[in-house]
């Protein structure tokens, strides 16, 4: 943990206190989203300290060129960028001509921030005393309707506490903006025109080299004590923004309003030509309704969706406050409307790793989508994957890899590889077997096979080409083998036959040929379509089955376990509860060459292995592993303790479980890598999900039935979450006396409860 200011709530993140050495880090942990669109926290008004400024568009990105010493062969030409979008929150305000600027006020009182997740939306609240010596109080309330979801709305109301004053607000639009994350710092926006018809302003816009077109707007009204005022106004357009001005006179104690509405529409969803009555087809809807209705709108739709995906915890505020920032932040991330978004790592909390795709949506994003929404949404993620897999095909023959071979991109926004570290881009190619263990999954947690003969063998054949070709037979073994690669633990790079990249590997070309011959006993019309277009012959397959059939796997027959890579043993192995903690994080502290020689294990790595194939292993072996590799872990990437918590939990071992529970869950607002300031960790969010729902739940989906083995941490009194299992809704709700089940639905479902079988009966409670 390196921070502690926020108050433990069980619906709120809380602030008391304002204090500019925090003010990017919350910029960060309030974000608001609606899976359309997103923005860091930053404030309305002026603010000239130090601010991460950033909104963001989903599916919005530019292509800047990559920035590297020397170019080698294959080398993505460049890294895709999260893109800062056009700035519409702001509002410039003056009390008798003095600037609001929180950063220069003679005092700041009673700062106070809050996201309500029950409701969301974000509230800030404080009193300021500017230069001219005016105190005021402010109140500003901001949400982006995942109702309306290409609109933002801002109530920012003053009250002058100890004069009469004039204040004038100063809302507008800046399509001048620039991105933090930048290689050439070059802009990556071209404004087309700044418009106004009436009070509605529009700056129209488009991304260089990728030209989507961008329409940013607003409309604002002003209320003095609740009232609408008709105020005249004045504009100023520059070439890049867009102000109106609204001044009135205010008495002691009189409160004014400026309530603007605003956001983007885009030529993803409209035609160019139609962006402007786009938008103002969104502004008319906002000003009918008004603030206080869209904002009760935006209170029952997140009530729905809190309704199927809540998980309360009692006993436990601090546990109860973690989960529930992961599960708001996935749900302002992506709601699954629109196959063509995705889940980014930083979601549209910050622009760090770039990309909208990793390989974190397949291994741990999916199960949390699939159980708490309809099984679509799921679908929908696979289907982006499929519509990407001409991309992937490219990507590999780059590289060298022909005959329909799929490399998918570590990471990307239209399919093509966008990342430029060679290690990573090259050889992190683990990521290609999660493609095909996400179809796995989703058709063992649904039952919809149907999938696969309509996309997913499509995708499973180029991936089994792949494993196929990447491979190398070495005599010496008599094995084949898979060299200069970087599996899950980045802290070591171009090293051979990582385990959990073989295992992968052999275990994707199995699930293919078994698949394939599933796919020609019942779904004749589409084998014949999908051989006739992959080409597939009985040679190929017979290779295949050669490859798997004869995969290396190094191992300690002294430790008695899988290694990691081959040379593992010759690093000195020192517990990482034996490093000074002046070294930590060591991707901090140490060079990197320093990091790759040692023996510390940034994530879970032989471990992610034995998480996705937990029934491939016994309880025995699985204890042998974590035993060793969990005390040299280091959890320096944020995928890493959820998935320890699970296996933690498997093992009996609940306090150790809880802690990586806590871990997983606080990461963020306890900044325990020191870098929230940069953005939130979105995709490991899913991680903390699973390390309640699959980890202290113990649910698992065994034989084509729910299966459950619930334990419960000491400090907690319950928890409980719901999942939706093939359409019908199951309750669990665990205690230490029992565990309690509910279905929603018209069938009574079997399941497995500690490793008996029971029947649940609809709209019946069955405690066990």
């Amino acid at each position: 943990m390196n921070q502690d200011y926020i108050q433990a709530n069980e619906w709120s993140i809380l602030e008391e206190g304002f204090d500019g050495e925090r003010v990017k880090s919350s910029e960060s942990l309030f974000s608001i989203g609606n899976g359309v669109m997103g923005q860091r926290a930053n404030f309305e008004e002026h603010y000239s300290g130090p601010s991460f400024q950033g909104s963001y568009i989903g599916g919005v990105y530019y292509p800047d060129k990559t920035k590297v010493g020397w170019w080698k062969n294959g080398y993505p030409e460049y890294f895709a960028k999260v893109l800062n979008a056009p700035n519409w929150i702001g509002i410039n305000v003056f009390v008798n001509d003095e600037a609001l600027d929180l950063f220069t006020c003679k005092k700041v009182e009673g700062f106070k921030r809050e996201l309500n997740m029950k409701e969301g939306f974000h509230r800030r609240s404080f009193i300021a005393t500017l230069p001219n010596d005016i105190e005021i109080s402010v109140k500003a309330t901001r949400f982006l309707s995942i109702v309306e979801d290409e609109l933002g709305a801002i109530d920012f109301e003053i009250e002058v506490l100890n004069s009469d004053a004039e204040v004038r607000f100063e809302p507008y639009l800046d399509g001048g903006i620039t991105n933090t994350d930048a290689n050439w710092e070059e802009r990556f926006w071209k404004t087309l025109e700044v418009k106004s018809e009436a009070n509605k302003g529009f700056v129209l816009s488009k991304t260089l080299k990728t030209e989507f077109h961008v329409n940013t707007y607003m409309q604002s009204e002003v209320l003095l004590n609740g009232e609408k005022q008709n105020v005249d106004f004045t504009e100023t357009k520059t070439e890049n923004q867009l102000t109106f001005s609204y001044a009135l006179k205010a008495e002691k104690g009189q409160k004014l309003s400026l309530r603007k509405y605003a956001g983007y529409v885009t030529d993803m969803n409209h035609k160019r030509s139609d962006l402007v009555e786009a938008a103002s087809k969104v502004l008319d809807y906002a000003t009918k309704a008004g603030f206080s209705k869209l904002l009760q709108e935006q209170k029952e739709a997140w009530a729905k969706i809190w309704e199927m995906a809540d998980i309360t915890i009692e006993g436990d505020v601090k546990a109860q406050q973690g989960i529930r920032f992961n599960i708001f932040q996935l749900n302002q991330t992506y709601l699954g409307k629109d196959e063509r978004l995705n889940i980014g790592p930083k979601g549209f909390t910050g622009e760090k790793y770039g990309g909208s795709t990793y390989w974190d949506t397949e291994a741990y994003c999916i199960p949390f989508y699939m159980a708490t929404k309809d099984q679509q949404v799921a679908r929908n993620l696979l289907t982006y994957r499929y519509n990407h897999l001409d991309k992937a095909i490219e990507n590999a023959e780059k590289l060298g890899f022909p005959n329909g071979a799929a490399l998918y991109p570590m990471v990307t926004m239209n399919g093509e590889e966008s990342h430029n570290e060679w290690e990573i881009t090259f050889e992190e190619i683990h990521r290609n077997g999660a493609m095909v263990y996400a179809i796995y999954n989703y058709v063992r947690y649904t039952g919809d096979f149907d999938y696969i003969p309509e996309k997913g063998l499509e995708v499973m054949i180029a991936i089994a080409r792949f494993w196929q070709q990447r491979v190398n037979f070495s005599k010496d073994r008599n094995k084949y083998v898979m060299l200069g690669v970087t599996g899950p633990n980045e802290y070591e790079n171009n090293v051979h036959n990582n385990w959990y990249t073989n295992y992968l590997a052999k275990w994707c070309i199995e699930y293919c040929l078994e698949t394939i011959e599933k796919v020609k006993d019942a779904y004749a019309e589409d084998y014949e379509r999908v051989m006739g277009k992959t080409k597939i012959n009985e040679g190929e397959l017979a290779k295949w089955k050669e490859v798997a059939e004869n995969m290396y796997f190094p191992y300690s027959e002294e430790h008695e376990v899988f290694l990691q890579q081959d040379g593992f043993l010759d690093k000195e192995i020192v517990p990482i509860a034996e490093l000074d903690k002046s070294q930590r994080p060591i991707n901090q502290k140490w060079s990197w060459d320093r990091i790759l020689r040692s023996c510390y294990i940034k994530q879970a790595d032989v471990l992610q292995g034995f998480y996705f194939f937990e029934d491939h292993f016994s309880k025995k072996e699985l204890e042998k592993h974590f035993d060793y590799y969990e005390p040299i872990t280091v959890h320096e990437s944020s995928l890493s303790p959820c998935v320890h918590s699970i296996q933690a939990a498997l093992l009996g071992r609940t306090k150790q479980a809880y802690d990586f529970y806590l871990r997983t869950s606080r990461l963020d607002l306890d900044d325990y890598n020191k870098e929230v300031e940069q953005g939130c960790h979105i995709t490991s969010m899913a991680g903390t999900w699973m390390s309640i729902v699959e980890g202290f739940g113990g649910m698992r989906v065994k034989d084509d039935q729910l299966s459950f083995n619930p334990t419960i941490p000491e400090d907690w009194k319950s928890y409980s979450f719901k999942v939706n299992f093939r359409d019908q809704i199951l309750k669990v709700k665990v205690s230490a006396e029992n565990t309690i089940f509910h279905l929603e639905g018209e069938n009574l479902i079997e399941i497995n409860v500690n490793g008996k079988a029971v029947e649940v009966q609809p709209n019946q409670e069955f405690a066990v």
